[in-house]
């Protein structure tokens, strides 16, 4: 069929399968907006192309489907480049359609169009210049496939001004041959045996699970092996809801803001498994003290990260969902009671723990807590990035799969909001919240018109201790509580904002105003901006101190 390229672009979403695109208008693009309103696909417009990549963002990781962003080339793919990042720290899949227009080298040189390749190329999985339409069919079915398979991550399609308005001859490829690239699925089955061999003489045993739990769908994988070997498992951030928090074989997270007895766990135990994780800093502490006592079992579909942080001794390439179903076939440790036993002590003796006075400030803790009572843990959560973000790590079960969206690779303040709508376009049945901090919230507070427009009945709980939390915490742990540029003395009435927008606002000041305004949120049929008048000067803790080995917690500050 002889086709226009925005035409062949309009069709090729429709052979993925696409149902939603973010976008942020813009001047190139427009016909190729114009083409998709009239379509079947939802076209959800931003505010702020970093809103839309954010959405795609969410969507993608509460969903499993990649996410799909439209842009003008230049300066709109720059104003995402901040969103692809976020996707390529955290493996999530994420087409992005930069539309061209006229050439800059046009005589008439109206509009430069940036090197966008070269801009993008250190944050993306793959990015491809679309020059003729000849190329555009195959180029966006491999941009798909590079997306979703082996390593998931985001793809950048920039498309020339005559490769959308040429016509041509369709043909969509079924499939797609990429030469050098042939992710590997399917292990070694020499490495999985001398796995299996290691993990039968295990007495101090431990899973180390992240992300590439949830990417790769083994969380169910995770769960028998775990429960047919009697095997505890610690999370990354990125791991969080990949195993069911009130799990009894779950220790919850591990590394700096983790639990006193994850970190025990993995300062002592004798074989680790560490599943789709990459050992980042944040989990090791000083990596000279990480698990000396282990041997030390990496799996993951990315070879670069094996080795990468940590030496291991048996490397596995492969699937991680596939390598736990090959480890479900073997025999395993035979009596684990000794070492859970020792892990429950550890617990006892350390609890996650805080003090809410009735009379007192609302602590953000309690309010975390009550956000999972109210919604019977049943809700998506987002979050931005800083204390409310490890608070929420710590206090809410995560029991549902794909119900935590958090940026953990970039830590890129102003994600959790934008990312919210996204995960509510993806999952409009399921309640969403996003837990923010009064900073972070206003990097991109501009998508609250996004949310009314669309009606999009996110929950937004601002945890505004009028700080930057976390680096004040580190100011006051570490310079003597010398504080510099993070009090927010400017910060905004996020009551009014929201009103002004056209949303619901709520506010609680005391601890007996949190769960009504909870309440009466839940039952707004929109969004909701409630603004929690938190402790000020409230710390994530445990802590492990830069430098420092993930057992040197600190419990207490005085």
């Amino acid at each position: 069929m002889k086709m226009s390229g925005i035409q062949m672009v309009v069709e090729s979403l429709r052979n993925e399968l696409v149902d939603t695109i973010f976008c942020s208008p813009g001047g190139t693009p427009g016909d190729m907006v114009s083409y998709l309103s009239e379509s079947d696909i939802r076209l959800v417009m931003y505010c702020h192309e970093q809103g839309a990549s954010h959405a795609a963002d969410g969507y993608a990781r509460s969903t499993g489907k990649p996410g799909v962003v439209f842009c003008t080339s230049g300066l709109g793919l720059t104003s995402l480049v901040t969103g692809i990042a976020t996707a390529y720290a955290d493996s999530v899949p994420m087409v992005v359609f930069a539309g061209r227009g006229m050439s800059a080298s046009s005589v008439y040189d109206a509009e430069v169009d940036m090197d966008i390749s070269s801009i993008t190329l250190p944050s993306t999985k793959h990015s491809i210049v679309v020059r003729s339409i000849l190329d555009l069919p195959r180029s966006i079915r491999e941009a798909f496939h590079l997306a979703t398979t082996g390593r998931s991550g985001p793809v950048v399609l920039d498309l020339a001004f005559n490769a959308q308005t040429d016509t041509g001859i369709y043909r969509y490829p079924k499939n797609i041959d990429i030469r050098g690239y042939n992710p590997v699925y399917n292990s070694h089955q020499g490495q999985v045996s001398k796995a299996a061999k290691v993990l039968a003489k295990a007495k101090k045993p431990l899973i180390y699970a992240g992300g590439g739990i949830i990417y790769s769908g083994a969380h169910e994988e995770l769960r028998q092996l775990a429960e047919k070997f009697n095997i505890p498992v610690t999370t990354t951030l990125m791991g969080l809801s990949g195993f069911p928090t009130e799990h009894p074989l779950a220790l919850g997270m591990l590394g700096m803001h983790g639990t006193y007895w994850a970190n025990m766990a993995v300062n002592e135990a004798d074989v680790i498994i560490a599943a789709g994780a990459r050992f980042d800093d944040r989990v090791t502490g000083r990596k000279s003290d990480f698990a000396t006592k282990a041997t030390i079992i990496h799996i993951d579909i990315d070879p670069a990260e094996i080795g990468k942080n940590i030496c291991v001794d048996i490397p596995i390439v492969g699937d991680v969902k596939q390598v736990l179903l090959q480890l479900l076939q073997k025999t395993g440790p035979q009596d684990t009671q000794s070492w859970l036993s020792q892990i429950n002590a550890w617990r006892s003796s350390a609890p996650m723990r805080y003090f809410q006075d009735p009379e007192g400030q609302i602590c953000p803790q309690f309010v975390i807590e009550q956000i999972y009572e109210q919604t019977k843990g049943t809700a998506l959560i987002t979050t931005e990035v800083g204390q409310h973000q490890m608070w929420t790590a710590q206090f809410y079960k995560f029991n549902k799969y794909r119900s935590f969206m958090s940026s953990g690779g970039l830590g890129t303040m102003g994600y959790g909001f934008p990312a919210s709508l996204g995960v509510q376009l993806g999952c409009p049945d399921d309640v969403v919240f996003c837990i923010a901090g009064d900073g972070s919230f206003q990097m991109n507070i501009r998508e609250l018109a996004t949310a009314v427009r669309y009606n999009l009945p996110v929950k937004v709980a601002v945890i505004n201790n009028q700080h930057l939390g976390l680096v004040r915490q580190w100011q006051e742990m570490f310079f003597q509580s010398r504080y510099s540029s993070v009090v927010l003395q400017s910060a905004p009435d996020f009551v009014k904002l929201a009103e002004a927008y056209g949303a619901l606002g709520l506010r609680a000041e005391t601890p007996s105003e949190v769960i009504p305004v909870l309440q009466k949120a839940l039952s707004a049929p929109g969004p909701v901006v409630i603004d929690f008048r938190v402790k000020a000067e409230e710390n994530v803790l445990p802590m492990v101190p830069p430098n420092c080995s993930i057992s040197e917690m600190v419990m207490t500050v005085e």
